[in-house]
């Protein structure tokens, strides 16, 4: 057999033994149909979804908040009224928020080192605890979520429980600025997730308002509004988001 005969089939080996090769490798990297279809009935779904819900227009419904915590917690919303147990709690809050004004206010208050007025809602939070807490016949703590642990974050802030009866007020302090008391801006979130949910017995539902003066750094407080949120109506915002964990991964480049 001549040299050049030998080369051309040797090239020819080589050709078929890469083509074999490349073959497979396709094979490997080519999922299998049911995968595929599996892929495509996913995307199918979540766009079914997405199409329902901008279907709803859940950004302009409004929702009873007393629907809204029953349907997640299984717990009632009672409205504020005017019976014995409900005006001795109302009067301790507001009692409670009328003390707390003055020291927060002060020039040596621990409001003052803050950055932003949103983190002193968690010097108002242990205002009222205290003080509510100091009134005879009432408790006042931090209320635990489903898991039974006690958690700061999340609504409500604060549970008082009238000893005597066992009737249950929740209190959600939150500060206003002056003159925005009309505001459409949102102000007010209520995350039901079940793990951390903290709603575990039937109560009234009270937010106070708290108004600031507006001066950053040297804020004062010059006065309050108590809300019976039984009443609230509330929309509940669909919204698509992403952290620096899922769009960066590790962070490296």
């Amino acid at each position: 057999m001549s040299a050049k005969r030998l080369l051309i089939l040797s090239l020819a080996g080589a050709t078929l033994l890469a083509s074999g090769f490349l073959l497979g490798r396709l094979w490997q990297k080519t999922p299998p149909v049911a995968a595929v279809h599996e892929e495509l009935v996913g995307r199918q779904t979540d766009a079914a979804l997405v199409h329902r819900l901008l279907e709803e227009d859940l950004d302009h419904r409004l929702f009873p908040f007393s629907a809204v915590v029953e349907a997640t917690s299984g717990k009632r919303v009672i409205p504020l009224d005017e019976s014995d147990v409900h005006r001795t709690v109302k009067s301790a809050i507001e009692a409670a928020l009328d003390k707390s004004l003055i020291p927060l206010s002060a020039d040596d208050s621990p409001v003052r080192q803050l950055r932003r007025i949103n983190e002193a809602s968690r010097f108002f939070e242990d205002a009222l605890h205290a003080s509510i807490n100091a009134t005879p016949g009432l408790r006042c703590e931090v209320p635990p979520n489903r898991r039974g642990e006690s958690q700061r974050s999340g609504y409500p802030d604060l549970k008082i429980t009238h000893l005597a009866s066992g009737t249950v007020f929740y209190l959600d302090p939150k500060l206003v600025e002056q003159g925005s008391w009309t505001s459409t801006l949102r102000t007010f979130y209520f995350e039901p997730k079940d793990e951390t949910l903290k709603i575990n017995d039937d109560a009234i539902h009270l937010l106070c308002g708290i108004e600031h003066d507006g001066h950053d750094g040297e804020w004062k407080f010059i006065g309050w509004k108590l809300v019976d949120l039984s009443k609230l109506q509330v929309r509940l915002k669909a919204e698509f988001q992403a952290s620096n964990a899922d769009m960066y991964g590790d962070g490296k480049k």
